[in-house]
């Protein structure tokens, strides 16, 4: 379901490449920006820094031979950072590459002079045209002084027109390495701060000052104190000014102790006015400035588990605040992570979803939007790939790149930390559910986990972090980027890297990682976009509305002669506890318990409009005149109080423009939600299914020595007989990794539930001369095409399996009573 009002920051970015990055182009206030030509002289290389590159470089050319070459022609933004063929030594990688930037930044606004720069490259032609035959201490002193003269020309980049970086110094965290715990306050190590590094492009040592020696928090529970532990995930203001950050006292205690978990914090750029922001046993991170002058950040105070895991992984999502902390409300309902979210050119709110409803784990990490207050979240890319090897299996740390509609991030692992290959994100291009979005910046490093690749082997992820190479990565342009780099990931630095293959060493701690560089500088501040949406008592079980143009309207096209007739919703339950499969709530692998709120009218011309509850994760799904699935979602979504969330049609083609004639259905008052049979909310076996097969199925069975279809224990899971029997004769979509290699991670039209079952078939057939009714047939249909469960909550299963009610904790409607929700 994607809303029928485009979003203005996707992306036209250029394909190819532009030619030329300039810097942005007005000041914070929206005025010209004075041309600074960088006149500077650069600070050296560090001893040993062309060394480290000229080894690293030897050794990919040895391995070139075995990778896709091919492949990553097709997906690099720039062919100057592939490994050609005609590469035969380092000297001839820096070579060309350096040529490129030269080549490059002479077209860029405000340039500088590289007249010295390219007369010293000339000198050395003849000797890297030579450089094949020459010795490796001969290679090596040529490598290093075109080294030089790269740095002297990439340091007066006129996009490095500021002096001072923030970042934070930070340890890995302790235990499993994994893109959920490593947010987790209790496994963070003590160590590190808050920093800003001075003259970074232009002085041999370059002045470090730590922001938080000496200062005290003014407020919060640590007031008076210095601030202990670890840091995390700083961000600025876009006047720069005042910066946030988190900080976990990395104390003693419960995992989820208040002292052990991140709050978020905010002071002055000149180190006043430390304040404490969040507090409580819920982890709060990755705070990021809103337009507004709110705060937006990550926590867990959503509530709920990973699905997948065994080991307590909370789940967290978007929040915001005001900047005093007040005011603290969600901004996302979804019932699976996310993490690092940022503000879009255009106001809006980009982040990393993790987003598998019934299907495989690994596949969907990518690019979403949202509107700052929650409304309308979507995603234009990445979210159903054909195989989960033909694409980043995370996208992490996703950040708008100035003057453009393109956006960067970090091709991470699924099972691993935040680091991996530098990746630009398209979401203009058609997707061709692979890489069409997708190009490299660092084609060096292949994508974590999901690529099989010298250095990243396919299948050994959970313990392998040999792609976890870049990291926090902040666009200056399409073409520049401050970033974090490290090749033998023992200690990550600060390097300017670039689109060609270059990188350079700006500023290294060598006993602690360095992480998210930003320059210290005020900034243009994306526009304010209002929000709608009722507050305070106001919003209180408001219902939203939804508007759908055109069911029809799919990138998959509807069996043809199918008509559309109803709408169901489902509400998914997140899941309450910690081990995978515990319980086991039905036939498919790591499936989420979930309850059907009801169903809506689709009018004739596919077109509905109905009031759903707010504040739950849901999915839609299409049914046909006898109620059955004719195609379902496998993605989540959900409203806010009081809401009006339109679509165009149901997972119509991505970009597609809204009709411009009026939907039927907008004509009326939005429809109520019609309930469905009883055990349908929580969406029961034993209360849906059951009570069908007692009256009409059982004693023919046992008469004939069929298998068994009663309700006593069958000693799997605490599920009966009768589920135990059905659950094979019908189709579910799993959870889990490893299921896309078994199961599609799409939904096609007509072919899945019911339509896919045994048991549908057979009861669509004459069967024994079994008459159901009506309500009948739709129970045993709502249960195949909503998953085949047994269980509707994640508590008290031998009460649910006896037939009693059990209600999940979490993830119901705001402000509904929970008695009038109980089908």
């Amino acid at each position: 379901m994607t809303s029928s009002e485009p979003r203005k920051a996707t992306s036209d970015g250029p394909a190819p490449p532009p030619t030329s990055s300039p810097p942005p182009s007005v000041t914070p206030n929206g005025t010209p920006k004075a041309c600074t030509i960088q006149t500077r002289k650069p600070s050296p290389a560090p001893a040993g820094e062309p060394e480290r590159e000229f080894n690293l470089l030897k050794r990919l050319l040895t391995e070139r031979s075995g990778w896709n070459n091919d492949r990553l022609a097709r997906e690099v933004l720039r062919q100057e950072a592939l490994l050609l063929a005609t590469d035969k030594s380092p000297v001839d990688v820096i070579w060309r590459r350096t040529l490129a930037l030269v080549k490059h930044m002479k077209t860029m606004a405000c340039a500088p002079d590289t007249t010295a720069d390219e007369a010293a490259l000339e000198a050395l032609r003849s000797s890297v045209s030579s450089s094949a035959s020459a010795s490796a201490d001969a290679q090596l002193s040529l490598f290093v002084k075109i080294a030089a003269i790269r740095r002297s020309v990439a340091l007066r980049n006129p996009l490095l027109d500021f002096d001072k970086i923030l970042f934070v110094t930070h340890r890995l965290p302790s235990g499993e390495r994994h893109m959920c715990s490593q947010y987790h306050g209790h496994n963070a190590r003590a160590g590190g701060s808050l920093y800003v590094v001075e003259n970074a492009f232009s002085t041999a040592s370059p002045k470090v000052t730590d922001l938080l020696a000496g200062v005290k928090v003014e407020s919060g529970r640590l007031a008076g104190r210095s601030l202990p532990g670890a840091m995390l995930s700083p961000d600025l203001s876009f006047d720069g000014r005042t910066i946030l950050f988190s900080n976990s006292e990395c104390g003693s205690g419960a995992s989820w102790s208040t002292q052990r978990c991140y709050h978020v914090y905010s002071m002055g750029v000149d180190g006043t006015h430390l304040r404490q922001l969040t507090d409580g046993a819920h982890d709060d991170f990755h705070p990021f400035w809103l337009p507004s002058g709110r705060v937006g950040f990550i926590s867990t105070r959503i509530g709920g588990f990973g699905r997948c895991h065994s080991a307590p992984k909370p789940t967290y999502t978007i929040h915001s605040m005001k900047d005093d902390g007040s005011d603290l409300t969600p901004v996302s309902y979804h019932e699976t992570n996310e993490w690092h979210p940022s503000v879009a050119n255009d106001g809006s709110i980009v982040y990393t979803r993790w987003d598998y409803v019934d299907r495989d784990s690994d596949v969907a990490h990518s690019f979403w939007t949202t509107y700052p207050d929650g409304r309308d979240p979507r995603t234009t890319h990445g979210n159903y790939p054909d195989k989960r090897e033909m694409r980043p299996w995370m996208e992490m740390s996703i950040r708008a790149i100035p003057d453009s509609k393109l956006f960067v991030g970090v091709a991470a692992p699924h099972h691993g930390l935040a680091f991996g290959s530098i990746i630009i994100i398209d979401p203009s291009i058609k997707d061709d559910r692979a890489m069409s979005q997708v190009k490299r910046v660092t084609p060096e490093v292949m994508l974590p986990e999901s690529e099989r690749a010298p250095g990243v082997p396919y299948g050994q992820g959970a313990e392998d972090p040999r792609g976890e190479i870049y990291g926090t990565p902040w666009p200056l342009s399409v073409d520049f980027y401050l970033a974090v780099y490290d090749p033998d990931r023992r200690n990550y630095g600060i390097y300017l890297v670039d689109s060609f293959g270059n990188k350079e060493f700006i500023y290294q701690d060598k006993a602690i990682h360095s992480l998210d560089p930003i320059p210290l500088r005020a900034r243009p501040s994306p526009p304010v976009i209002a929000s709608p949406l009722p507050q305070g008592p106001d919003a209180v079980g408001k219902p939203s509305t939804v508007a759908i143009a055109d069911v029809y309207q799919s990138e998959f096209p509807l069996p043809t002669g199918v008509k559309v007739k109803e709408v169901r919703v489902v509400n998914l339950f997140p899941k309450e506890t910690v081990n995978d499969d515990q319980p086991k709530i039905g036939g498919p692998r790591q499936s989420l318990a979930r309850g059907v709120l009801g169903t809506a009218p689709v009018e004739d011309d596919g077109s509905a409009f109905f009031e759903m509850p707010a504040g739950v994760s849901v999915y839609f799904q299409l049914l046909d005149e006898k109620g059955v699935v004719v195609h379902t979602m496998r993605s989540a979504t959900y409203t806010h109080p009081g809401e009006a969330m339109s679509c165009i049609g149901c997972h119509e083609p991505k970009g597609m423009v809204a009709p411009t004639n009026q939907p039927r259905a907008l004509l009326r008052q939005p429809s109520k939600l019609k309930p469905e049979p009883t055990g349908s909310y929580p969406l029961s076996f034993p209360r849906l299914v059951q009570p069908v097969l007692d009256a009409k199925c059982v004693e023919c069975h046992e008469s004939r020595k069929a298998p068994g279809l009663g309700k006593g224990d069958s000693g799997r899971n605490g599920w009966s007989v009768g589920f135990s029997t059905l659950v094979s004769r019908c189709v579910g979509r799993s959870g889990g990794n490893g299921t896309a290699m078994s199961e599609k991670q799409y939904s096609i039209p007509g072919k899945e539930g019911s339509k896919a079952s045994r048991l549908y078939a057979t009861l669509s057939k004459d069967h024994y001369g079994l008459q159901l009714t009506t309500e009948e047939m739709r129970r045993i249909t709502l249960w195949l095409d909503t998953n085949c469960n047994f269980y509707g909550a994640y508590s008290d299963t031998a009460k649910q399996a006896s037939g009693q009610i059990v209600m999940p904790k979490l993830g119901l409607p705001l402000g509904v009573p929970t008695a009038s929700l109980v089908r």
